[in-house]
Order: C-alpha cells, then sequence, then structure tokens
C-alpha cells in the first residue's frame, strides 16, 4: 500500500466550535428519518417490488417513523408507480410524511412533483454536491455556478409547491458535505435558505450528509456545531444528519453530530445502504434506551423485524450486530455464564429496580429476546456457572455448588468431542444420562425402614450385575443408614460430602430430585444424581449413582 497517496479531504471549520464537548449526553430523541425505502432500497443487489416496497413501508410505519423517505420519483417507473400507489390507495397514515428525493436538475424536479400531486404531507428532499473533488472532477464547475444549481433548484421547489395540490416542506442536502469546506457549505445552505424563506410554521430541513466519511467523528460534530451557530433563520431550521459508515464510525458521527446541534436524523433499519451503509437507526434508538432516554420507535420485537427485513431486501443481519444479532446477547464463556447467571438472580431477588446485569448492557427480554434461548448458551468453553443455570433455569435441577464443576467439565467434554454448541436439551440429557439413576453394577429394587436402639435401620433389595442380594445397615439417618448398607455388602469405603434435594414439579405427583457427594480418603468427591416420585428413593438413587459412577471399574 502506497500510504503516500492517501490525505486529508476534510477540512475543520474556519472558527473554533467545540462547545459539543461539554455535553455529556443525548438529552431527548431526535426526529426519525428512515430511507429505507430510497437510500436503503437503491443499494440493494435486486431491488424491492411494489408489493416489497409497500410491505416494508408498513413495517416501518409499525416501528413508529413518522417521516419516510418514499424513493426517488423520477428514478424508475417502479419508484414513481409506489409513491403513486401510496398517495392514491390512502396508505399513508395522518401522522405519517413521507419524504422523496430529487437532484437540482428541471426535468427531475418536476417529474417529483407530478409523483407527489395530492400528497396530505411530503417533504421534498432538493440536493446538489457540493465537495472539492465534485466541483473539480464530475461538474467542473467553480463555486458559484454550483452554488448556482442549488439556488436555482430551490427556485424551482418553491414555484412548483405552490403550483401543485398538497402540503408540502423543503429539505436541502449539500451532498458530500464532509469534503467540503465548512464555510461554503455555509454559503450555499444559507443561499437556499433565503429563497425558501422558513417559517415557525414552515420549517427547512438543512440535511448534512456523510456521503462518505473522511474524519474522525469529532470532526463532523465540530463541522455541525458550525452550521448550527452560523445558518440563517436557525429557529426556524431543522438541522438534519445522514452518516455513512465508511470508516466503521457512523453511530459515532451522529451521536456527536446531535451533540453538536443535531435535531434530525436520517437512516436506516441495520444500516442498511450504498458501500458499508447508512446509519443504524436501531443502534442509536438502542443507545439511547440504556442511557433511560425514550428513542420514541418500537424496537420490542427485534426478531421479527429481523425476519421481516431479511425476506423482504435479501440482506442479513451480522449476528454480531448490535442488539439485533442473533448472539449479541449470548454468552458461551464460562466466567460470563458464571456473572449473568449471579446477575438475574440478584435482579429476580430484587424484584426488579435499574437493570445492571454484568455483560447484559440492555435486557433483552425488552427487545423480544429471551434468556433461555439467547442469554446463556453451552459449548466447550462454558462454564459450571451457565451450565448450572440452563439446567436450573429451564428443566429445575438446582445442583449443589460442591456438583457444578464437575458437571461442568463433562458436558464441555461432550460438546468439545461434537464440535460444536450443545442445545439445551442436550444439556439435560448428558447429565441425567451420566448422573441420574445410574442403573449400572448396582440397581435399587426396594427398600423398608425401621428403628433399632435409637438408631435407623434399613433392609434392601439390590441387583448387582443382576444379581439379586438382600442387604441390611444402621446409621444416624435414613442415608446414613442405606450408606453403611452398601458400603458392607459391597466392600466399599466412602464418606458422604454432599446431600440436598428438592422438588422438580410442584403438585402431589410431582417428582423429587436428590444429589449425593461421595469421597474416599484423599480422593475426589464423585456425584450421582436421583430422580423419583418419593424424596427417599431418590435419595438412595442419587446415593447409588455416586457409588456406580466412583466404582464402574472395581465393583
Amino acid at each position: 500500500m502506497d500510504i503516500k497517496k492517501y490525505a486529508r479531504g476534510y477540512f475543520m471549520p474556519p472558527t473554533e466550535s467545540l462547545e459539543w464537548t461539554k455535553r455529556e449526553h443525548i438529552e431527548r430523541a431526535p426526529a426519525w428519518c428512515s430511507v429505507d425505502l430510497r437510500d436503503g432500497n437503491q443499494a440493494l443487489i435486486n431491488p424491492m417490488s411494489l408489493d416489497e416496497k409497500i410491505e416494508f413501508f408498513g413495517l416501518l410505519v409499525k416501528v413508529g417513523f413518522k417521516e419516510i423517505e418514499i424513493g426517488f420519483p423520477a428514478a424508475s417507473e417502479t419508484e414513481y408507480a409506489f409513491c403513486r400507489k401510496l398517495i392514491d390507495d390512502g396508505l399513508i397514515p395522518d401522522d405519517v410524511t413521507i419524504q422523496v428525493l430529487t437532484q437540482a436538475r428541471e426535468h427531475i424536479i418536476k417529474k417529483t412533483f407530478e409523483a407527489i400531486k395530492g400528497a396530505k404531507k411530503a417533504i421534498v428532499h432538493l440536493y446538489n454536491s457540493t465537495s472539492v473533488a465534485q466541483r473539480e472532477q464530475v461538474f467542473k464547475k467553480s463555486k458559484q455556478e454550483i452554488k448556482k444549481i442549488a439556488v436555482e433548484g430551490a427556485s424551482l421547489l418553491k414555484k412548483l409547491a405552490d403550483e401543485t395540490d398538497g402540503n408540502f416542506l423543503f429539505e436541502y442536502s449539500p451532498e458530500s458535505f464532509t469534503g467540503t469546506e465548512p464555510e461554503y457549505a455555509l454559503e450555499v445552505c444559507n443561499a437556499v435558505l433565503d429563497v425558501f424563506q422558513p417559517e415557525p410554521n414552515k420549517k427547512v430541513i438543512i440535511n448534512l450528509p456523510v456521503t462518505v466519511e473522511m474524519s474522525l467523528p469529532h470532526v463532523y460534530a465540530s463541522q455541525v456545531e458550525y452550521m448550527s451557530k452560523n445558518l440563517r433563520s436557525r429557529e426556524n431550521v431543522i438541522l438534519s444528519l445522514h452518516p455513512h459508515n465508511d470508516r466503521g464510525t457512523a453511530v459515532a458521527d451522529t451521536e456527536l453530530g446531535l451533540l453538536a446541534g443535531g435535531d434530525r436524523v436520517e437512516g436506516t433499519l441495520f444500516g442498511n445502504g450504498e458501500r458499508t451503509g447508512n446509519v443504524d437507526i436501531i443502534t442509536l434508538g438502542m443507545n439511547m434506551a440504556m442511557h433511560g432516554i425514550e428513542p420514541e420507535l418500537d424496537f420490542s420485537a427485534l426478531p421479527e423485524l429481523v425476519e421481516a427485513y431479511e425476506r423482504l431486501s435479501g440482506m442479513t443481519v451480522n449476528p454480531r450486530q448490535p442488539y439485533s444479532g442473533a448472539l449479541v446477547f449470548t454468552a458461551f464463556s464460562g466466567s460470563h455464564q458464571d456473572a449473568i447467571a449471579k446477575g438475574l438472580a440478584c435482579r429476580e431477588k430484587a424484584k426488579g429496580g435499574i437493570w445492571s446485569v454484568p455483560y447484559l448492557p440492555v435486557d433483552p427480554l425488552d427487545v423480544g429476546r429471551n434468556y433461555d434461548a439467547d442469554v446463556i448458551r453451552i459449548n466447550s468453553q462454558s462454564g459450571k456457572g451457565g451450565i448450572g443455570y440452563i439446567l436450573e433455569q429451564k428443566y429445575g435441577f438446582s445442583l449443589p455448588v460442591a456438583m457444578r464443576e464437575n458437571v461442568g467439565y463433562k458436558i464441555k467434554d461432550a460438546s468439545d468431542k461434537l464440535h460444536r454448541e450443545l442445545s439445551n436439551d442436550e444439556v439435560r440429557d448428558v447429565f441425567l444420562r451420566e448422573y441420574a439413576n445410574v442403573l449400572s453394577p448396582v440397581e435399587l429394587v426396594d427398600f423398608t425402614f425401621g428403628k433399632e436402639e435409637g438408631n435407623v435401620q434399613i433392609s434392601m433389595r439390590i441387583l448387582h450385575h443382576g444379581k439379586a442380594l438382600s442387604i441390611s445397615g444402621t446409621g444416624n439417618g435414613q442415608l446414613d443408614a442405606a450408606a453403611n448398607a452398601l458400603k458392607d455388602a459391597l466392600k466399599l469405603g466412602f464418606s458422604i460430602t454432599t446431600y440436598t434435594e428438592h422438588a422438580l414439579e410442584s403438585g402431589s405427583a410431582s417428582r423429587a430430585c436428590a444429589y449425593v457427594g461421595i469421597s474416599t480418603l484423599g480422593g475426589k468427591p464423585c456425584f450421582g444424581a436421583g430422580i423419583d416420585t418419593d424424596i427417599m428413593s431418590a435419595s438412595i438413587k442419587a446415593l447409588i449413582s455416586a457409588i456406580n459412577i466412583q466404582n464402574a471399574r472395581t465393583l
């Protein structure tokens, strides 16, 4: 790469514009304008059909957009027909304003007004490029000539708006704003404002597009602040931002631009658009939500939004796309899973309050996701906390703390051997297969209890390698008596280190689950689980499971 052929193509404002640096956060949502049906659609390999555009328009209305750029009516017959169908068939809600784009060229402007005739509310978005590169290389025109194009376009807009049935507002963009000298961009915008003559009840939108990202985000913020301070009739101007993502910082451009005086944002769902795309309005809105600012858009069903978007546009949403991606709330790492599980448990115990769960910047439930399927998923990198969380939350198995590491390693090993993630049911199946009601080489048939000199006595029938045995023992409790009977009959030496039990379901016919840990002198603990409708049967089965696992090769 020849680095020397690259140079900075942007311009800092001629005066210091850094007041935005003193603001800590965005105080309220901007006016949102979706450009999915124009900027997004023109970037698709296969642009949407008329029916698809109508469905997508309905999707945007459902999300809550009040301004929607529906297309470039002079660009194609589909674009023109779509515009007319929305108007003629009454498909535009009363609280929604459509927006159409036009170059500052006479025949295109005239075609545009034909397309929007009779609209209840429409924004006519006029643009022409003002950057140094475009002036010198594409148009080969002077600054005065470029400004004249903008002024003449604005004059024609105003004239046709007066002559055409409908209610029209105006927007102007100095395209390639980021490659334009700020003082020249200001001169052109003010000249356009002189033509439009904005009023309190008929404001004009001045849009500052990051047509191509050329600088760090703070430079754009300074440019926006400079424009905001110096535009004529600023109180009657809506300052709009339209960042693209060439440097991967469109979200930062927009957020800093809002701090610097921006009132409005044009962007798309999931950041679709030319080259690297437009700014993602979902990310912007959810960034506000996580700071307690109402985004004024409905993102409560992001999975359904993703499905509709992918079906209609033919695009795919990256699994790591902020807030929207399939994996953005998912933890595979053991330490992450453990922290999330503990955080969710604390939140449940506290019954709400400020959201502060580790590794989850927002509550997945708020965007239509769920904890079981989306948050903790199991593979070979997972840990005891996450595995314990799945077993408890999904299936009701509350493993004792001492047992979780042992179970964790067993399930991670199963994932490692398969070289893939395990489903929740597979996690459960590994646990049941490896730990619960293990029947070989020893199996419980039945038992009875009695009393002997203050101690508990047990009589048991077991199968040992299929051979029936009757055994007995005494102890200071029922489980102790069963352990002693098995030790004597099988010539084993161990002590019980862990015992817990709980109901798996509610109701008179519910099953119980018991967990038993045993160890020999100096040996590692070994764990078993037992499941039965009778709690004592479950406990003895858990003990026998632990014995079978510990002594599988020697009994």
